[in-house]
């Protein structure tokens, strides 16, 4: 299959693109409109669009755009470190999301948010294709739950309360997955999201992050994917 894989930046792609390149031969890189840069390994493409749900939107869009008039995807692939709801994704983990929701796309209102669905505008929620999830969940002895996006990552117990609240089975939030759905979306293309935890979703505290931790475990995930990825679709 041809497989895009998205992350928002460098560091993240880099790890995606060692575990990728096991033989150790160096990714092909190819320029796409905008300034993107696109490694190109035997088993996936990989992509740094930015960071947020529209920078990353704007980058997967660009790249199916510009794959459409040769070999089209047959998946794609959000991914990136990610902070975990505690204890369900403990730091150094993998989430493999069973649902994609974009937690605070809405209104405020005084009884409480209510998401942008339910105010007859849109959707909040794509749902990765079940078997394939499942699949690469149990390859990666991954947490298999909702993962958020957020455009706001969140710092402190009264807002990771609130998404809990909302969210019961939120296992991560992350802030590009809903965007790069949306553009998967639009040419028709299953999508899933994989996050390494690197942070607890919680009060902000920067001495406790395991940035390192958690781009060694992307790096692990995708040499385990790399197989996969080379199946016929």
């Amino acid at each position: 299959m041809r497989v895009l894989v998205v992350t928002a930046v460098p560091a993240e792609a880099d790890a995606v693109s060692a575990g990728l390149g096991g033989s150790g031969t160096a990714a092909t890189e190819r320029a796409l409109p905008g300034g993107y840069v696109l490694r190109a390994r035997p088993s996936a493409d990989v992509l740094a669009a930015g960071v947020g749900p529209a920078a990353a939107a704007a980058g997967t869009a660009t790249a199916l755009a510009a794959s459409a008039s040769a070999t089209p995807y047959d998946l794609v692939v959000s991914t990136g470190i990610g902070g975990g709801f505690q204890p369900l994704a403990p730091l150094g983990s993998l989430v493999v999301a069973d649902a994609i929701v974009a937690a605070d796309l809405g209104a405020e209102t005084p009884e409480g948010f209510l998401p942008v669905d339910e105010l007859g505008f849109g959707r909040t929620v794509h749902l990765p294709p079940p078997e394939v999830a499942a699949r690469i969940a149990h390859l990666l002895d991954a947490v298999h739950a909702p993962v958020l996006t957020v455009s706001t990552v969140t710092g402190s117990a009264a807002r990771a309360g609130e998404l809990t609240t909302r969210h019961p089975r939120a296992a991560a939030e992350a802030m590009e997955g809903f965007g790069v759905a949306e553009a998967a979306a639009a040419y028709a293309l299953p999508v899933i999201e994989i996050r390494a935890i690197s942070n607890a979703v919680g009060p902000r505290d920067r001495s406790a992050w395991r940035i390192g931790p958690a781009l060694d475990a992307l790096r692990y995930a995708f040499q385990q994917l790399s197989p996969v990825f080379e199946e016929s679709p």
